[in-house]
């Protein structure tokens, strides 16, 4: 009898491409992650130079370490239509290319205007980044989330930590104007990553979804009606200012104490290490509201402890008061999970994320211009000190009040209904999203 063979199933070959687009994907994924923040972290070590290169005061001074995060929340609004109209991977190919040539822009630039062009284009690639590798993940990574996020933050944190640390040595290495160099050099690594992006292939289906997404965000505007958005809100605003005051000026603070450039940069990039586990473990102890309030007031007495530190005594265990201060950061991984916990839906999530993280975005642009502005009138930084401990105290009435259990949904006119009650919401946004279960008011689960 004839034993006839089977043909080759054409699956095999079909998975062992998906497998490979995955890799490309996943690659992709963690340079970009990379880059998020080296054109940000790269500033502060080398401000001093800055200064001195273009000729300007501390409150232009101000308005440079204030840009990046005014751009994150302009550019950022434009993630969702431009994936709606192009694939993911050739707006995040053509936001990294942007990058590099604003970070080569800013390196050559002899005028402040042009500097703050190029510190706009250089912060495409970190905007644009913020608002869609959230989704990449969950789309091309359903069953391995937590290992994508896992790999892009951490990449992301090691990305600004090295920037943070390599500016002030790279700077005294190259000479004359070595600031250029400090500034300049984080063009090559945006290039690279923008390439796997260019070789990523289409997802049939993608720009209809994102499509439907833009339309399902329209409904924003309904969110300056609920309180507990605009508490929300001001909360983000606050605690990044936190951030971007001490990414943009405490190192610059630290050299004018009599620390050296390089160890102010490293100082700075001890902090940006110590946020790395904040950000797995204090979500999972947010979902849990009896802990809270509790987590808030921790939280608080550590800004309290580092800026008061570091204002009375810099020179003293500076590490202690930035690794302080790292914890306080802790409120941004808290409000990233309370942003899930006060929506039912995946849809109002969505949108909250984006209004709370826009407009605290540009609250927070504040407090670094702020902080420019009254270095050059006093020439001290008491009045920095002023404004980052008035930002905590606001930081932790707002606090207190999104702490609350409340749905946004229940403050919007028409946005409240039973039948669109989720169990499961997704954080998306400017760090890696966090997904929560959403219990019913009686404290039983949907999922049963």
């Amino acid at each position: 009898m004839t034993r006839s063979t089977a043909p080759a199933p054409p699956a095999t070959p079909t998975a062992a491409g998906h497998r490979r687009g995955l890799l490309l994907i996943g690659t992709a994924i963690v340079l970009t992650g990379f880059n998020l923040r080296t054109a940000v972290n790269s500033i502060g070590p080398v401000l001093e130079e800055i200064e001195r290169g273009l000729g300007i005061s501390s409150g232009m001074a101000g308005l440079i370490t204030t840009m990046p995060v005014l751009c994150f929340a302009a550019i950022g609004f434009a993630g969702p239509p431009l994936a709606a109209r192009f694939r993911d991977g050739h707006v995040l190919a053509g936001a990294l290319i942007a990058m590099a040539a604003g970070l080569v822009v800013r390196a050559l630039a002899g005028t402040f205007w042009l500097f703050l062009v190029g510190t706009v284009l250089a912060m495409v690639g970190g905007a644009l980044g913020n608002v869609l590798l959230p989704s990449l993940v969950k789309r091309y990574f359903p069953s391995r989330t937590g290992l994508l996020v896992g790999a892009y933050s951490m990449s992301m944190a090691g990305g600004g930590a090295i920037a943070s640390i390599s500016a002030a040595p790279i700077a005294a290495a190259a000479g004359a104007d070595g600031w250029r160099w400090a500034l300049g050099c984080w063009a090559v690594p945006a290039l690279l990553a923008a390439l796997p992006w260019l070789a990523v292939p289409a997802r049939p289906g993608a720009s209809r979804d994102a499509a439907r997404d833009a339309r399902a965000a329209v409904r924003m505007r309904s969110l300056v009606r609920s309180p507990m958005a605009v508490a929300l809100a001001v909360f983000f605003g606050a605690q990044s200012m936190q951030a971007y005051v001490l990414l943009g000026w405490t190192a610059q603070y630290l050299r004018d104490s009599g620390l050296s450039a390089a160890t102010a940069g490293l100082l700075l990039g001890i902090n940006t290490i110590v946020v790395i586990p904040l950000n797995a473990i204090i979500p999972v102890l947010t979902v849990r509201q009896h802990l809270q309030r509790p987590l808030l007031a921790g939280f608080g007495v550590c800004y309290v402890a580092g800026w008061v530190g570091l204002w009375l005594a810099p020179r003293t265990v500076p590490w202690l008061w930035m690794s302080l201060l790292a914890l306080g950061m802790g409120t941004f991984a808290m409000v990233l999970t309370l942003i899930g916990l006060r929506a039912r839906t995946a849809e109002t999530t969505a949108a909250l994320s984006t209004v709370v993280q826009g407009w605290g975005y540009l609250l927070a642009g504040a407090g670094p211009l702020l902080v420019g502005v009254l270095r050059g009138s006093t020439g001290g930084y008491t009045g920095m000190f002023v404004v980052v401990l008035t930002g905590v105290a606001v930081l932790m009435v707002t606090g207190w009040f999104v702490s609350r259990p409340r749905f946004v949904d229940d403050e919007v006119p028409g946005w409240s209904s039973a039948a669109h009650h989720g169990d499961v919401v997704e954080v998306a946004g400017a760090e890696p999203p966090v997904t929560v279960h959403v219990t019913e008011p009686d404290g039983g689960s949907r999922r049963g």
